[in-house]
């Protein structure tokens, strides 16, 4: 159906009529009183009756060009069919670290070696694919935390983004208690039952004013559920003097995550690889969602473009027919 956004606008219609008896007529030339019947004089009258025709045809159009412009300026809207959105009640905020360390190649698709933050893309993208109906949020941390997405039901913009992140974008350090602070001020004004915090890392707190442990008391506090993961290679290669060698990997602070995730009545998981991880948001898929009620909406298209070009394709035309009846 066709809606008007400002209605009011068609209240403007008969204004040229107004201002017609409102304002005083405009003077004109008055004809002698005796003709003389010259043959000149017919010539004279057909040239004027077809400037009056002219002019009829100029105001038929002009009072069209009125018409189509009121219209435009009432903003005519298409208003298509009601469609529902599914909706779960499950707000996510998604915190992928950015580190420096991220960089370490450690994890394998097929026979290709990847760095950390390509098998985050490459496994949290489908967990992104997957969260119809839920609000995804993105948070990207180094140094600092940032807030790269606000939550929202595009989770195709959210993909997109965390796609292009960056290594080292955020700063090389790791700020996993900003992280948390920023989640939680994104988060605390919604339902208790459906804010949910993921939290990925492959290190442990070198930066930020935030202690990790402080910010999942308050968290906990706030009703804040923190799933915490941490990403890396049980062993992981090191130069050494003449050759590399294998060492196990002690940068992943385990004892926090777990810490985190339990005061806060989530749980910490450990990936070591793309299998892990995908099973790590395999996991995750199943959490229980909150019953809300469904939500639509009607889409609306502008049409105000459609009267508003045809008003300007007619005031060409009158200024063509002035131009070229008055020059005859």
């Amino acid at each position: 159906m066709i809606q008007f956004d400002w209605p009011w606008a068609l209240l403007c219609l008969p204004l040229p009529l107004i201002l017609r008896f409102i304002l005083p007529a405009a003077n004109t030339v008055q004809d002698a009183a005796l003709r003389v019947p010259f043959i000149e004089d017919f010539a004279a009258d057909t040239s004027l009756d077809k400037t009056r025709k002219l002019n009829r045809w100029l105001l038929m159009l002009a009072s069209i060009a009125w018409i189509l412009l009121v219209l435009a300026a009432s903003r005519p809207q298409w208003l298509g069919d009601r469609l529902d959105i599914p909706v779960s009640g499950r707000d996510l905020m998604l915190a992928v670290d950015l580190s420096g360390s991220m960089a370490e190649e450690d994890f394998a698709i097929g026979n290709q070696t990847i760095n950390r933050l390509q098998a985050v893309k490459l496994v949290a993208g489908e967990f992104i694919k997957r969260r119809e109906g839920d609000r995804l949020g993105l948070i990207l941390f180094g140094e600092r935390a940032y807030l790269q997405t606000p939550l929202t039901f595009d989770i195709t913009t959210v993909n997109t983004l965390l796609q292009e992140s960056l290594i080292g974008i955020a700063g090389k350090a790791t700020a996993i208690g900003d992280a948390i602070g920023l989640g939680i001020k994104r988060l605390q004004n919604l339902e208790v039952n459906s804010r949910v915090l993921i939290l990925l890392t492959d290190g442990r707190n070198t930066a930020g004013e935030v202690e990790p442990i402080k910010a999942a008391e308050i968290a906990a506090e706030q009703g804040l559920k923190i799933y915490t993961i941490g990403i890396g290679a049980e062993m992981v290669e090191r130069g050494g003097f003449f050759f590399n060698r294998q060492v196990k990997n002690r940068e992943i602070d385990e004892k926090t995550l777990t810490a985190i995730a339990e005061q806060t009545g989530g749980k910490y998981f450990r990936a070591r690889d793309t299998e892990e991880l995908n099973k790590i948001y395999s996991l995750l898929d199943e959490l229980e969602p909150v019953e809300q009620e469904s939500q639509s909406f009607r889409p609306i298209m502008a049409l105000y473009f459609w009267p508003l070009g045809f008003a300007l394709v007619i005031v060409f035309f009158i200024s063509v027919l002035k131009a070229t009846g008055l020059s005859r």
